[in-house]
């Protein structure tokens, strides 16, 4: 429960950043946020922890009884925007792709589909937008440490670095609570998981 997400909003209702129940308790706490519920109202730690809160839905049970997680934060003194720039991660990756394989051009859920370098590691080749495409597991085994054309692969479509802000795209339907969609037109998607290292 203390992993689950929460919409992070800055101080002009912009959704800025995604984070876990855990964290936006602790900004709630510390009054750096406050809660926004479903009818868009604004509470303060007190005020959100009065609030009645059925077992199991959605709270959580402390010392001095039940608080609910918030679905939404609002920051109480960040008004910056975020930068307009799709961040190098694996659910980005996964999303240009269309969690397609790039040589068979099947589709499949993500546990069954891995990153590959089209030019590999040891022949010099760069964690970057323009070498990594999804890969289904045969598919990756059959080109092993080989170039495409080398293993008598070719690419469904040639990697590059997307030119959609993920906000404009976020289609990630399964990963959206009611709560955010008054917010949806400026959530970026990006944020869900971890910017890759590129080489």
């Amino acid at each position: 429960m203390l992993g689950s997400a929460v919409l992070v909003l800055n101080r002009s209702y912009m959704a800025i950043d995604v984070t876990t129940a855990r964290k936006a308790l602790v900004l709630l706490y510390k009054g750096a946020a406050a809660a926004v519920d479903e009818e868009l109202r604004i509470f303060d730690f007190d005020s959100w922890r009065e609030l009645a809160a059925a077992r199991g839905d959605g709270a959580l049970g402390t010392i001095q009884g039940f608080i609910r997680i918030p679905k939404v934060i609002l920051l109480q003194t960040y008004s910056r925007i975020p930068r307009r720039e799709v961040r190098f991660n694996r659910f980005n990756i996964y999303l240009r792709d269309r969690n397609t394989c790039q040589y068979c051009g099947a589709h499949f859920p993500k546990n069954e589909l891995t990153l590959d370098h089209v030019k590999p590691r040891s022949r010099g080749g760069r964690t970057t937008w323009e070498n990594i495409v999804c890969s289904c597991i045969p598919c990756n085994l059959r080109k092993g440490g080989r170039t495409p054309q080398e293993a008598g692969m070719r690419l469904v479509r040639a990697p590059v670095k997307p030119a959609w802000w993920p906000t404009s795209k976020f289609n990630a339907s399964h990963l959206v609570k009611k709560e955010w969609l008054p917010f949806l037109s400026f959530v970026d998607a990006a944020y869900w998981n971890t910017k890759l290292q590129e080489d």
